[in-house]
């Protein structure tokens, strides 16, 4: 049996998890993260310490915070508004994973003579023939989250384990329920966690130290002037609501232009596109594609986006040109990009540009 570090958000499913590694035999310590402080000196939803040292009171297991304010702040939160500053739409929970989650869980391993840490997120890790560590999407795919690990490295991935990769969430919840957990029916956070109103612009309008985007122009897609906008932080591609103004039919974002401050309305036939374009890659499956290599894969463009066939292939020292099968609606810079095999398993992924 192994020693585990489990990390405890508050919810259910690293509750759950933590308990099945001990119902294994496993020697199990809890660890959260303390990741942010609101302005008011409360806890975000991903750190809900009291939630989590209450699970492991009634899992009789140890625990411990540990604290990584400052390097959340240096490899999430900063990056997140400058990138949204720039007309971008950035993923910092897949920063968040692989760059705090994973390395100061691991880190600690070494702390607490552990062999490996625990998630609770639905996803299985798999070594394959070629000898890659890769993930595979979970068995209920409506609670799939591979899509927000896919940066995860090999040494990571290799010092990780991941139980509930098999099981649905009224099976998760129906264990918490029968161990009289109190986070059995809590629900599950939606927003990125440090937002926690959910509202980016006045985040990013609070918390940026630069001069924000002013004021600006919405244009169609020739150019002409439709109206003023509020600044391109409050904006993403696809957006319909909340734009401030009224045209007479539905209309959405289709490009945000930093350079000249625009941001270009459309009807919604002119959001799809059928080529895009990623690089900061990242491959877990295979090592890596050749110059001119190409490969059929199933690809997610977005969190909540059901995968497309598509051909991939390497055109750049750090690109990867993308062609769909079908057309894609809505794909934003900024946003990850990632590419599954027939097995359901993770080749790798990159952002888009």
């Amino acid at each position: 049996m192994a020693k585990v570090i489990v990390g405890l958000s508050g919810g259910v499913d690293s509750a759950v998890a933590a308990y099945l590694l001990k119902l294994a035999g496993h020697e199990v310590i809890g660890v959260t993260l303390r990741t942010w402080l609101s302005a008011d000196g409360k806890e975000s939803r991903c750190c809900e310490i009291d939630d989590a040292r209450r699970v492991a009171w009634q899992l009789n297991i140890p625990y411990y915070v540990i604290n990584c304010v400052n390097e959340f702040k240096e490899n999430v939160v900063n990056p997140f508004i400058q990138e949204n500053v720039e007309g971008l739409t950035p993923n910092p929970c897949v920063w968040c994973n692989r760059k705090i989650k994973w390395a100061k869980m691991i880190e600690s391993l070494d702390v607490f003579g552990a062999d490996y840490i625990a998630t609770g997120h639905y996803a299985t890790i798999d070594k394959l023939k070629n000898g890659r560590y890769t993930l595979k999407q979970a068995d209920y795919i409506d609670k799939d989250q591979t899509y927000m690990l896919y940066k995860l490295t090999q040494e990571q991935l290799a010092k990780t384990i991941m139980p509930l990769g098999k099981m649905s969430k009224k099976e998760v919840r129906k264990i918490a329920e029968s161990l009289n957990l109190e986070v059995a029916s809590k629900p599950d956070s939606q927003e990125i966690c440090f937002v926690t109103e959910g509202k980016y612009g006045e985040y990013i309008e609070n918390n940026y130290d630069g001069e924000l985007p002013e004021e600006g122009f919405f244009v169609d897609e020739k150019g002409n002037k439709l109206g003023k906008h509020k600044g391109i932080i409050h904006y993403t591609i696809g957006q319909r609501k909340g734009l401030g103004i009224s045209l007479g039919k539905r209309t959405y974002v289709k490009e945000i232009r930093k350079d000249t401050n625009e941001v270009v309305l459309s009807g919604n036939d002119a959001l799809f596109s059928k080529r895009i374009k990623c690089n900061k890659l990242n491959f877990m499956s295979i090592e890596d594609l050749r110059e001119g290599e190409k490969i059929e894969a199933n690809v997610k463009v977005r969190y909540h986006h059901n995968s497309q066939k598509a051909l991939i292939q390497r055109t750049g020292a750090d690109e990867i040109t993308i062609d769909f099968a079908e057309n894609v609606r809505a794909v934003a810079p900024g946003q990850s990009v990632v590419f599954y095999d027939s097995s359901s398993y993770i080749i790798g992924g990159g952002i888009i540009v």
